[in-house]
């Protein structure tokens, strides 16, 4: 087996596999931000209907993870398993970024359903999946050194976040610059997709796969899918940051969606929510470059214990305060608690693939990722469910000058308190991770195999 674990990547190789994660970020914080109004105000489309088309697709979705996940397993080309899929698909995906907001205004309502129905599927399902899912396995191709792996994961979500911060700042604006109608967000999207190719390009020729299969004979062999079930079930550390990634991406949407009517119904002011996440997203910025420190000091288990904990303590603190800096400092530490998540979660993920390999002797980078996905991608729709049901369970009334005490109650419960109790439980799930402390004597082992 070539030595894998490759300390001391380049900077421009880490920037590199950041843009990844950018590129990604156009269309994915597009569709959660902005599809909706624009399907909506622009192309005249039923906003419950599209909810249902949503809901019906995250099936597809989590079914062509599994598929892609298989896919990037068996590929074997001069570039390797996963660059080989951002190459071929970046192109697709940005054309598929500009089909998405460019519904037929002229059509009747039926079919510009069919025509959202193909559009959504076509991107959500098919290209961004046939592009994240290798993207994702990359980590675990580049090197096997844990501390870079960690690194790695702060430059993805670095620079997707920086990715997130221009979609909201310029989408909007663009619309305008172009004439704020439905054609506008085509050619919207017509630019970022340019942006998106360039970032995805910068990726394939700035990264390297060098990490391979502990095999005797130096071939790589493929493993049947029932055999890379099979692997994923024995493998506890897996399902634990699996488990975990459902958990974070459920919190996520329940925050992420209700931070609106916290601020409006609870804080009593509907103009708070730029502050308070624009205090987020830069917190999380600036942390980003002091984690990696932490990370190698203290292990990713660690790290990603303290972020629950500051996670826990900012929700906690914003239910009882109405003071401004108060609730500001508090988004400051939700900030650097989302660096900390950010900074290991896929780090982990990675970790797991090795840990599978020598406790199976099947490695699977692209069905251990795509399966991951799944989970993530489950966690949100279902984190997004959840606070419909509970706003709506609550009595929440969008029109209502003043709310319910339950409406109030059904609010926090969903931007806060079940929030905190998943960060609890998190925690809880993490005590038994002890992937940190065994992960070193797991590639001596897996390279004592392949040189055997």
């Amino acid at each position: 087996m070539e030595k894998a674990k490759n300390k001391g990547l380049s900077i421009l190789e880490r920037i590199s596999y950041g843009c990844g994660d950018a590129g990604c970020n156009i269309i994915y914080t597009a569709m959660t931000g902005f599809l909706l109004l624009y399907y909506t105000d622009y192309a005249g489309v039923n906003a419950a209907a599209v909810g249902v088309i949503m809901l019906i697709s995250r099936i597809f979705d989590g079914v062509s993870d599994l598929i892609m996940g298989n896919i990037v397993d068996r590929t074997h080309s001069k570039f390797g398993k996963a660059r080989p899929w951002i190459l071929r698909m970046c192109i697709p995906f940005a054309l598929a970024g500009v089909l998405l907001f460019s519904v037929p205004t002229s059509w009747a309502p039926n079919a510009k359903l069919v025509y959202v129905f193909i559009t959504y599927n076509l991107v959500s399902t098919v290209i961004y999946t046939a592009i994240n899912v290798p993207y994702s396995a990359l980590n675990a191709l580049m090197t096997q050194d844990p501390y870079e792996r960690s690194v790695l994961s702060v430059f993805r979500n670095l620079l997707a976040t920086a990715g997130s911060l221009f979609i909201n700042t310029f989408t909007l604006k663009l619309v305008e610059f172009f004439g704020d109608n439905a054609s506008a967000w085509s050619k919207t999207f017509g630019v970022f997709g340019l942006i998106a190719t360039v970032l995805f390009i910068i990726n394939f020729a700035g990264c390297k796969e060098r990490v391979k299969p502990a095999v005797k004979d130096g071939e790589e062999k493929n493993v049947p899918i029932k055999d890379g079930f099979i692997s994923l079930a024995k493998n506890k550390y897996w399902i634990m940051v699996t488990v975990m990634l459902a958990l974070i991406f459920i919190s996520m949407a329940l925050y992420g969606g209700a931070t609106v009517y916290f601020a409006k119904t609870v804080l009593g002011d509907r103009n708070l929510v730029a502050p308070l996440g624009n205090a987020v997203y830069i917190a999380q910025i600036v942390a980003m470059f002091l984690v990696a420190f932490f990370v190698k000091k203290f292990g990713k288990r660690n790290v990603m214990i303290a972020g629950c904990a500051l996670s826990i303590v900012g929700f906690g603190l914003m239910l009882v305060t109405t003071n401004y800096y108060l609730l500001m400092a508090c988004s400051v530490l939700r900030g650097v608690a989302a660096a900390c998540m950010g900074a290991t979660m896929w780090a982990m993920v990675s970790d797991t693939i090795d840990y599978g390999e020598w406790k199976t002797g099947n490695r699977t980078e692209g069905l251990v990722n795509s399966a991951c996905s799944f989970g993530y991608k489950i966690g949100n729709g279902l984190g997004s469910a959840i606070l419909g049901w509970i706003i709506t369970f609550g009595g929440y009334v969008d029109t209502a000058e003043v709310q319910s005490a339950s409406a109030i109650f059904s609010v926090k419960l969903a931007f806060a308190i079940i929030p905190i109790a998943i960060y609890v439980v998190i925690i809880l799930i993490l005590m038994n991770y002890k992937l940190d402390k065994e992960f070193d004597g797991i590639i001596e082992d897996l390279k004592k195999r392949a040189e055997a």
